[in-house]
């Protein structure tokens, strides 16, 4: 095969910069549409894999044994799959970042929705009067003097009146997370092995556990709707003629890619390798754990990091096997800058291999939580080099963003990296 050596020029930059490389550099608005089109496949899997999601928990109500709660719980972590390797388009398109607090907000005062064990949890806290509320078991609350009915447990009065209630963002009331606590109730284990247990009698009308079984499952059903809802709106949004796929079509083509790339750096950077992965460690601290209740974060780090990888190579790999592919930005970098373009690859696979590392030491019983505890020399080493690898991968991010002369993206950033003695004060 031969190549043509052509100039291509960095249009993106306002000004010439010329480089050889071995081929056409793909134009900017055919990575925008790869873009948009694996932003969509992503959506329409976590869509679908929550109402397979919702099909398990129904069964569940219907049949509360250990067995059908073992496969909603099961239903859960399929469906993060997909979820978590959209969370890429978050940071740079405001559209996306407004929505993500309803479906996955963390971490969350658990004791607002169910009960909770005392000597675990405590009894109250100075930032937030309703540490304890339990609106499973209490029909109404009480928030800033003024009394709320929470009579009737439906998607709207989750979503308008109870999520981050009372101005505190603590309070979360609907998404993953919340069904997450609900299907496994509180991990009590701390840094020892071992998930969440709620028995499935929690549920059951007849020989109930835990009390208000009826709320319980009126709750179950809410969340996980709302969870329907809600991802079928940002279907919606990124289909032809969707608000995100419009938003960042419209933008210039200098600032569509400064958005793709400050999604991948903000995520990988200040969010995955500071708020979610650091933080805990240097706290040591279960409760800064991802997905805490089911010790499923192991699977939700792999698969944020799998996302920023999808976006730059420009390619998706379905729950159904198939693939959406397309024109990428790795193609558009290497046709300028093979070897920063390379860099990337080398740097993603990086990550990618430290995140299998998380997989492998979880599938042998130590979780993320495990990982985390103080005195686990080893495992607190191997969630460092996750933490390093995305470090790493920041900076060629902010490599590709010198090389394209974009101006002005702020990454998000994280005190756990930047400012750690603030975190320990």
């Amino acid at each position: 095969m031969q190549f043509k050596t052509l100039l291509t020029s960095t249009i993106l930059a306002g000004t010439c910069h010329y480089s050889v490389a071995l081929y056409a550099a793909p134009a900017p608005a055919e990575i925008i549409k790869t873009y948009a089109d694996i932003a969509l496949a992503t959506y329409e899997d976590s869509l679908n894999s929550a109402k397979d999601l919702q099909l398990s928990t129904n069964n569940l109500l219907e049949n509360p044994t250990q067995a059908s709660l073992d496969k909603a719980r099961t239903a859960w972590i399929a469906a993060r799959v997909p979820y978590q390797q959209s969370e890429v388009f978050r940071f740079g398109n405001l559209l996306v970042d407004d929505w993500e607090g309803r479906v996955n907000a963390w971490p969350l005062d658990e004791g607002l929705i169910d009960y909770v064990d005392s000597g675990y949890y405590g009894s109250e806290s100075d930032e937030n009067t309703l540490y304890r509320a339990n609106v499973i078991a209490n029909t109404s609350l009480r928030v800033g003097g003024v009394q709320i009915d929470a009579s009737h447990i439906t998607p709207e009065f989750l979503s308008d009146t109870l999520h981050e209630v009372d101005g505190i963002e603590a309070n979360v009331a609907t998404g993953y997370h919340a069904i997450e606590f609900l299907l496994w109730g509180q991990d009590l284990n701390g840094t020892s092995p071992g998930a969440g247990n709620r028995p499935a009698t929690d549920f059951n009308l007849e020989h109930c556990t835990g009390g208000h079984c009826d709320r319980r499952r009126d709750y179950l059903q809410a969340a996980t709707q709302l969870l329907i809802t809600d991802l079928q709106e940002m279907v919606d949004n990124w289909k032809e003629g969707g608000e995100a796929r419009q938003q960042i079509s419209e933008k210039s083509e200098k600032h569509a890619i400064a958005t793709i790339l400050t999604g991948m750096g903000s995520l990988a950077y200040g969010e995955l390798a500071g708020e979610r992965t650091k933080l805990g460690l240097m706290l040591h601290d279960p409760e800064e754990e991802h997905d805490c209740f089911s010790d499923n974060t192991h699977w939700s780090h792999y698969y944020d990091a799998k996302g920023i990888r999808n976006v730059y190579q420009g390619s998706y790999t379905r729950i159904d096997g198939s693939t959406v592919s397309g024109p990428s930005l790795s193609d558009y970098v290497a046709a300028q800058a093979a070897v920063t373009n390379q860099n990337m690859l080398n740097k993603l696979q990086t990550t990618e291999n430290a995140a299998q590392k998380l997989v492998d030491r979880a599938a042998q019983g130590e979780t993320f939580d495990v990982l985390i505890g103080e005195g686990n020399t080893s495992g607190n080493l191997v969630v460092q080099n996750f933490v390093d690898a995305l470090t790493e991968e920041t900076r060629a991010i902010e490599n590709i963003i010198a090389l394209l002369h974009l101006e002005g993206i702020q990454l998000e950033g994280s005190d756990s990296l930047d400012n750690p003695a603030q975190v320990l004060e």
